[in-house]
């Protein structure tokens, strides 16, 4: 046996191990790795405002928690409207419920030719056995639904603290990352940190300046038509469609929709109108002037950048993959060097036809092309050939 060869089997089961312990250890901690990561993104986003508020004189710890404060403010509002929005449809279809009942025990009566009394349907439901084991499986299923709330405060608990560090400590985690990187990579750094916050803050900026649009648009149509709980679906509509890539305009729509319904059929017709055509005036309109200096990528980047990050880590992915992409994007121009393109009609798609030659001989020429060999040559040079040669 080789001297090496013992000391090589050793060598390649250590790497074994490492790398089966950085996979256990990896998996262990996706989550957190996950929470660290819209924790930064949400510190780059609320960065300009404290930057801007510490050069005003506050301290930046301060600034950060004001900040803090007024989304969280602003997050409670959302939550209270939408659930007392929520909480009136419940106690209304509970009302409404006979009403509906007798309506269609009616309808079966009438066509079927029974005899059907709400009395007995009401009372073959109470004493149903799926009922029953319905009322089980919810109660043994409270405990299940307790743990996954608690769990979600939690992770939000730990993406506000993290966030609060990031934002906070923003030019003492500056310094430390640069203290160890040569000067040449410090200012590579920088300007990349420096790109991340203006397209990550940018990006917000607009989002919010079209859920504001949308809402009070929205808001006018809904108030017009004598929908209940106009604001609350209003500000909905606003955020989800702004906030929720790719199918957010659709789950921002139905509700309304659903709501409005149940005023009249007719009504939901409007909407539906109402959220297509808006849906075309702010992808052909809007959004390319409120993006044009902020995110400014291709439809279809944003797109698959969507779908990638949705495929990578789920609807966190969805959130942040537009201001990633286009903080990569950005970082790349500035790299990358560019040229002038020549002016060209091929750049625009046309094709370029010979010059000085009439219509008729161009025609001409394409018709009897597959005549003269699959079109080698032209009409001249068959013309200049002798026979024979």
């Amino acid at each position: 046996m080789p001297a090496w060869l013992p000391r090589a089997m050793v060598l390649a089961l250590a790497l074994y191990a490492c790398f089966r312990l950085g996979s256990w250890a990896f998996d262990q901690l996706i989550g957190l790795l996950i929470n660290v990561l819209i924790s930064f993104f949400l510190a780059l986003a609320i960065e300009p405002a404290v930057s801007r508020m510490s050069a005003a004189g506050m301290r930046r710890g301060l600034a950060t928690f004001l900040v803090f404060l007024a989304v969280l403010i602003a997050s409670v509002g959302f939550v209270v409207m939408l659930g007392s929005m929520l909480a009136g449809q419940i106690v209304d279809m509970v009302d409404e419920f006979p009403k509906y009942l007798d309506s269609v025990i009616n309808w079966v009566n009438q066509t079927f030719r029974t005899e059907l009394s709400r009395v007995e349907v009401q009372d073959s439901l109470l004493h149903s056995d799926w009922l029953q084991k319905y009322v089980q499986n919810s109660a043994t299923g409270v405990l299940d639904v307790s743990t996954t709330v608690l769990g979600g405060l939690f992770r939000l608990l730990t993406i506000f603290l993290f966030s609060f560090y990031f934002a906070a400590d923003g030019p003492r985690l500056r310094r430390g990352l640069c203290s160890v990187l040569p000067p040449s990579r410090q200012a590579e750094v920088l300007r990349a940190w420096e790109i991340a916050v203006a397209k990550t803050g940018g990006y917000l900026y607009s989002r919010g300046l079209m859920a504001l649009v949308s809402g009070v648009a929205h808001y006018i149509l809904l108030a017009a038509l004598g929908v209940p709980y106009a604001p609350a679906l209003a500000v909905w509509v606003g955020l989800v469609s702004q906030f929720i890539p790719t199918i957010g305009t659709y789950l921002a729509g139905a509700l309304p929709m659903l709501i409005a319904f149940t005023v009249d059929p007719w009504y939901a017709l409007w909407v539906l109108g109402f959220v297509v055509v808006y849906q075309q005036f702010e992808n052909y309109v809007l959004q390319p002037k409120l993006t044009s200096r902020t995110v400014d990528i291709h439809p279809a980047v944003a797109f698959g950048s969507v779908i990638a990050g949705t495929a990578l880590m789920g609807a966190v992915g969805a959130l942040i993959a537009i201001p990633a992409v286009a903080t990569l994007q950005a970082f790349l121009g500035a790299y990358v060097k560019r040229y002038d393109v020549a002016d060209d009609p091929r750049v625009q798609g046309r094709h370029q036809g010979r010059r000085g030659e009439p219509l008729p001989m161009r025609l001409r020429r394409l018709w009897h092309a597959p005549e003269d060999g699959g079109g080698q040559g032209t009409d001249e040079e068959s013309q200049g050939r002798q026979p024979g040669s």
